[in-house]
């Protein structure tokens, strides 16, 4: 008995070691998890400056690549105006040398933003040439299949297989985009320019070399300072010779039509007194106008030859090989068919005004007036007729119908 009472007596090992209450051990818990907390806390804010220092990142090299962009455009409308000063078409391999360097793949990014500072600031843009395929395609027409199956031959004889489309020329020049009617106005005369240039004139009377042969025209547009007129003039009467030719036109035959203008071989082109020269002869005009793109001179081709046979070149009587003159890529995008045709009928068809025509209506009194103004309309009328039927005529001559610029 006594020894049950001592082992009953003895404390246990699990009863000597005080057990946290449920209230510490909450306590530690919660500083566990709160501990816990801070440190997620910190992750999160760790993690949230990592990506502002990405975004930060992108935004800086967004802005950077912005800059160089915008900086490639303004270089590339700086190449296209110098260029267009020397009238000379811009080429996509002076683009990438001069402008994109290695970047050539940003070509597309660059010439959207160049247009754009063009077209809002300048009232211009940068339109890409047709090459000499594509304007011979359209130059056969629906109706003209003769060069079509030459073509076509010619495929087959050397195994060449017909493009899906054929390639631009990559050439660009800079044609201007303001409203014909915004034109007009500022090519109108002023009497407030009138008085402005003549005051300029008077001014500059010391200075013979530079003022001299300058002309006042009163308007906004100063033609003597601008362009070329007289050379223009010539180049307009070319593009239409050749027009109503059919579209091409021998060497000799337009050298003997302008002699017949007074412009013979040994003539001479006049331009404005601020070009670098004053004057150029016909040969050298022509060649002028064929590298800026207005002209094309080729060889001709002897007719009713097909297939490899095309390629045998038409001669004069002499034995040698005859030339002949086309519309260049630069005429067809900056000055258009229809525009000349309009030249030509307006210049053949000039409507004419009848001698004492007010005088007569103010005396004949009321009924006199009325007679009057059914004649001026019977001759606005008759003048519209007269300049559609000569429209149609030089359609006609030209073989098929006129095309704008393209």
């Amino acid at each position: 008995m006594a020894r049950a009472t001592t082992r009953s007596q003895k404390p246990r090992a699990s009863q000597s070691q005080p057990q946290p209450s449920q209230t510490q051990r909450s306590q530690k818990n919660r500083a566990h998890e709160e501990e816990e907390d801070e440190d997620d806390d910190q992750e999160d804010q760790d993690e949230d400056e990592e990506r502002n220092m990405d975004v930060d990142d992108d935004e800086d090299g967004d802005q950077n690549g912005k800059n160089e962009l915008d900086r490639a455009a303004y270089a590339l409308v700086r190449l296209a105006m110098f260029t267009e000063h020397k009238r000379t078409p811009l080429r996509r391999d002076e683009i990438s040398k001069k402008v994109l360097g290695s970047n050539t793949r940003a070509f597309p990014r660059v010439f959207a933003s160049a247009q754009g500072i063009l077209r809002n600031t300048l009232g211009m843009e940068l339109v890409e040439l047709r090459s000499r395929a594509e304007l011979d395609r359209d130059a056969a027409g629906p109706g003209g299949t003769q060069n079509q199956d030459d073509l076509e031959e010619a495929r087959k004889a050397t195994g060449v297989r017909k493009k899906a489309a054929a390639a631009g020329s990559k050439t660009y020049i800079l044609r201007s985009i303001l409203h014909e009617r915004l034109i007009e106005e500022a090519a109108l005369t002023h009497d407030e320019i009138l008085e402005e240039e003549a005051a300029d004139a008077l001014s500059d009377d010391d200075d013979d070399d530079e003022s001299g042969g300058i002309t006042a025209y009163g308007s906004i547009i100063s033609w003597s300072s601008a362009d070329h007129v007289g050379a223009l003039g010539v180049l307009y009467v070319i593009l239409a010779l050749i027009l109503v030719s059919g579209r091409v036109m021998g060497d000799q035959d337009l050298r003997a039509t302008l002699k017949t203008l007074r412009i013979p071989a040994t003539g001479t082109i006049a331009f404005a007194p601020t070009a670098t020269h004053r004057t150029l002869s016909l040969d050298q005009y022509l060649s002028l106008l064929v590298k800026q793109g207005f002209l094309d001179h080729r060889q001709a081709r002897k007719a009713g030859t097909r297939g490899k046979r095309a390629r045998v070149q038409a001669a004069d009587d002499d034995g040698q090989t005859t030339y002949e003159w086309r519309w260049g890529a630069r005429a067809h995008s900056e000055v258009g068919e229809k525009a000349v045709g309009a030249f030509v009928a307006e210049f053949m068809v000039q409507e004419e005004s009848l001698p004492g025509g007010e005088g007569g209506e103010e005396d004949a009194g009321a009924e006199g007036a009325a007679a009057g103004r059914a004649k001026a309309s019977k001759r606005k009328a008759d003048a519209a007729s007269r300049l559609e039927k000569m429209a149609k005529g030089i359609e006609r001559a030209a073989g098929g119908q006129l095309a704008d610029v393209m």
